[in-house]
């Protein structure tokens, strides 16, 4: 049984028109000789009626701090409404469809409320019916515990929930079909000759969405992986092909000649961030101090990022909202941190960095030929990023993009 995912985003789903078009992708795939799976988001963005940020704010607006149990079942009423919807338009257009929840659809999960893991899927009833030759439509981003609670994937779990079935029903492909052509080098609202990528590796798209590049979940990225199902992301409303994500580039292995290996794949940025330091210098007593700053902002939910660590200054970044409460349980602490707001992180990201030398150097010199300070850097294998502050983040994606001439074909 060849077997095809299908996940739509929100705006695939937010009028008859549109839902029209999936309508057809979903008839042509079946068409081609795959049965498919279909997997939907909410319908629409924030403020359209029956967005997830919408049902969330109806509540909010009663009880600002309603129970993460109650929230979740609210949560999940999107894209109930979506995937019903959905399957009514199906129905009307002769092709027979059924509607699952995400309890129907036989995924389990953890009982951690907004931000569940599954754990398993048990899909006897997709299959089941697979073989009577309907279309399952999946609610996304939406489980039941093993405790009988109903639990949500946190953001981007739609996209997991499509990984998770792809893997679970032995997929040929899993497609997030979006409102983007797929995999961009960088993103075009700022750099004009960003472009499409045929194809990337799974550890590569997964560092771009770690590093602000919203295209795909990296959890659902690494569930893929770890199953070896091809991804494909791609846009519901032109005929691109959109960008393949698997183990290696496939576009090379049929080639006879030799071509110069992607150094860098794309240029990608996280724009809101705040950027603290704690000199430990002048304390008399300096012992044990790193853990304890780091343990006590474990102990009161700081979630910290790009961690650096010397032997007398200790930096790391943290979300805006959390950086009052981050200042207070420091000074608590006898510190004297600094806070430096209205940061941002640019990012270049490619498997083919890992080993090759001068990567760093030409980081730097795009950055300083366009007089753009950097407050901090850090790497891996498959990326360097630089903090920079957030007026001159738009730059420095452009001057990046240009020095790894990633505008070139």
């Amino acid at each position: 049984m060849r077997i095809t995912v299908q996940k739509f985003g929100g705006t695939s789903l937010a009028n008859y028109e549109q839902r029209d078009r999936v309508c057809d992708i979903i008839q042509k795939t079946l068409e081609s000789g795959s049965q498919t799976v279909v997997v939907v988001s909410a319908m629409g963005r924030k403020n359209d009626p029956y967005a997830t940020d919408t049902l969330i704010q109806l509540v909010r607006e009663v009880n600002p701090h309603p129970s993460a149990r109650e929230m979740d079942l609210i949560m999940t009423c999107g894209e109930i409404i979506s995937g019903v919807v959905l399957t009514a338009q199906l129905n009307t257009r002769g092709i027979p469809a059924r509607f699952f929840t995400g309890e129907q659809a036989g995924i389990v999960t953890d009982d951690q409320f907004s931000d569940a893991h599954i754990k398993y899927i048990n899909p006897k009833n997709i299959l089941a019916c697979l073989k009577e030759g309907l279309v399952p439509v999946v609610a996304g981003f939406q489980g039941k515990s093993e405790n009988g609670e109903l639990t949500t994937l946190g953001r981007g779990g739609s996209d997991t929930t499509a990984s998770a079935l792809g893997v679970a029903l032995h997929a040929e492909v899993v497609e997030i079909f979006t409102d983007v052509e797929g995999v961009m080098t960088a993103d075009p609202r700022i750099v004009e000759n960003a472009r499409l990528l045929d194809d990337i590796t799974y550890n590569e798209v997964c560092q771009l969405a770690r590093d602000g590049a919203k295209v795909i979940h990296p959890r659902a990225v690494e569930i893929a992986m770890q199953g070896g199902i091809p991804l494909r992301v791609r846009s519901t409303f032109s005929d691109s092909a959109g960008t393949l994500i698997t183990h290696q580039n496939h576009r090379q292995q049929d080639a006879v000649c030799i071509i110069r290996d992607r150094l860098i794949t794309g240029v990608t940025y996280t724009s809101n961030i705040a950027q603290i330091k704690v000199n430990i210098s002048q304390l008399d007593d300096k012992k044990g101090m790193e853990l304890k700053i780091f343990k006590t902002l474990a102990d009161n939910g700081i979630s910290i990022d790009f961690i650096s660590v010397q032997p007398e200054l200790i930096m790391f970044t943290v979300l805006p909202d959390d950086s009052a409460r981050t200042i207070s349980i420091l000074k608590n602490l006898g510190l004297d941190p600094e806070v430096e707001m209205n940061c941002a992180k640019v990012a270049v990201v490619g498997a083919g960095m890992t080993g090759i030398p001068g990567v760093m150097a030409r980081v730097v010199e795009a950055l300083t030929d366009n007089n753009i300070p950097i407050l901090q850097s850090g790497d891996s294998y498959t990326n360097i990023w630089c903090l920079v502050k957030r007026e001159h983040m738009e730059q420095a994606v452009k001057a990046l993009h240009d020095k790894f001439e990633l505008g070139n074909s």
